[in-house]
């Protein structure tokens, strides 16, 4: 495998691809804000999901359109790393004090900031570009859910409806950007000189509507426990709770496995040379997490009577197996893209199911503080694998895919263990 570019495609192939994925921000967010039928905590952040997704994909492309070069890119990677690991991980517990809707808006302005600042800049700094877009993935991977849940609990709805919203989250997530991938490449064209700050100019304008409706839309009452009084029941509800800390280690591992994917899926595919068209591949992998998603609400609620924790158990050993073939030897295009699909169809189970789980054995209010925390050891092992694989060329390829599939499978022992210490089916600590 070449480890020497992340996206080894050429610019006219990819353009309209990742341009497209910015448009998509505005048709999604008005799609679901104004037509569909959920609640405004499921619609806005569904949207907001969009804008955090576009860097993933666009960034890199974007870097090497300013000229930057590999080992200026790894560096920037890891500047993020530091930030979500040092920074990031105390924002959940920041956001479980002075409430959701405060770090939220946050997300929108970090984002916000990052567009601006490349209209007005004709060389943005890659650093401060990292730096912010990691905080906002860190504020993304614990707020929305959290913000949900509780509106969810004070909305009145059932708790059998919530492992709906969990899947549905999933779901659309993914569907956003395939849905209007064909409008936007029929408007953009391949043109890539003339678009290059289109997607900030979306990503600019989504913010402002995101902030405009946090604001406006959503009025919270924060918890008003002292920082002190948090800690103890942090350290006595997360701490002191062996299942707790068996779920974190499932939901690092899994994190850990998602990042290793997504360096390495395209210099995987373009080994030896080989000519690949990255932007219609791409669709195919959020396809099979949109199918992945749908079995959630078969297992949770259907006929089968398979506990979260066995389905998770499974799950994860196919995901490790997936890493680990794709590790063990060249493999033909075909062959790899089907292996990528299951891949992301496991992950569209897992997702929900871990936001179940969580519902199950973490209060609301700290449930953002166990999910950043729970992120720092993935953020640290992703810090070391950029600096030895990628910035030292140390470590190969195929060994960070053997590293994730080995993590993959302790997490699928993690949930087996959780299951012989676990509650009943359907219990959960709001009802104890």
């Amino acid at each position: 495998m070449d480890s020497r570019l992340r996206f080894f495609v050429s610019r006219e192939n990819f353009s309209s691809f990742i341009l497209s994925l910015q448009i998509s921000c505005l048709i999604f967010f008005f799609f679901f804000f104004f037509f569909f039928s959920l609640s405004l905590s499921l619609s806005l952040s569904l949207s907001l999901t969009v804008m955090e997704g576009l860097w993933s994909v666009f960034g890199e492309f974007e870097l090497a359109y300013y000229g930057v070069k590999r080992e200026q890119m790894v560096l920037s990677l890891c500047v993020g790393c530091v930030a979500a690991l040092f920074l990031g991980t105390f924002l959940g517990i920041l956001s479980d004090l002075i409430g959701q809707r405060k770090v939220c808006l946050i997300f929108c302005i970090l984002h916000l900031f990052v567009g601006i600042w490349k209209k007005i800049t004709s060389h943005p700094s890659v650093w401060v570009a990292s730096i912010c877009l990691s905080l906002a993935t860190s504020i993304f991977s614990f707020s929305f859910e959290t913000w949900m849940v509780v509106e969810h609990e004070k909305q009145g709805h059932r708790q059998d409806t919530l492992s709906d919203t969990f899947w549905l989250m999933t779901f659309f997530e993914s569907a956003s950007f395939i849905g209007s991938q064909v409008l936007t490449n029929w408007l953009v064209g391949t043109s890539v000189d003339g678009s290059i700050v289109s997607p900030s100019t979306a990503a600019v304008l989504l913010a402002m509507l995101g902030i405009l409706s946090i604001s406006k839309g959503w009025t919270e009452t924060p918890q008003a426990a002292a920082l002190e009084d948090y800690w103890m029941s942090f350290s006595a509800c997360i701490f002191g709770d062996k299942r707790i800390w068996l779920l974190a280690c499932a939901q690092a591992c899994l994190q850990f496995s998602i990042a290793v994917f997504w360096i390495l899926w395209a210099p995987t595919l373009v080994a030896d040379g080989r000519g690949v068209h990255l932007g219609l591949i791409y669709p195919c992998l959020l396809g099979s997490r949109m199918l992945g998603s749908t079995v959630f609400p078969w297992l949770s609620s259907g006929p089968s009577s398979l506990r979260t924790e066995d389905c998770l158990v499974y799950v994860y050993i196919i995901m490790g197996l997936v890493l680990s073939i794709i590790a063990y030897d060249y493999q033909e295009i075909g062959f790899l893209v089907t292996l990528f699909c299951l891949f992301h169809a496991c992950l569209g189970l897992i997702l929900p199911s871990l936001a179940r789980l969580r519902t199950m054995y973490v209060p609301n209010e700290l449930r953002g503080g166990m999910i950043s925390l729970s992120l720092a050891p993935a953020n640290a092992a992703i810090l070391f694998f950029l600096m030895q694989g990628g910035y030292y060329q140390i470590i190969g390829n195929a060994a960070m895919m053997a590293l994730a599939a080995l993590g993959l499978f302790m997490a699928a022992v993690c949930m087996h263990v959780l299951k012989r210490w676990g509650k009943q089916p359907y219990q959960n600590c709001h009802k104890l």
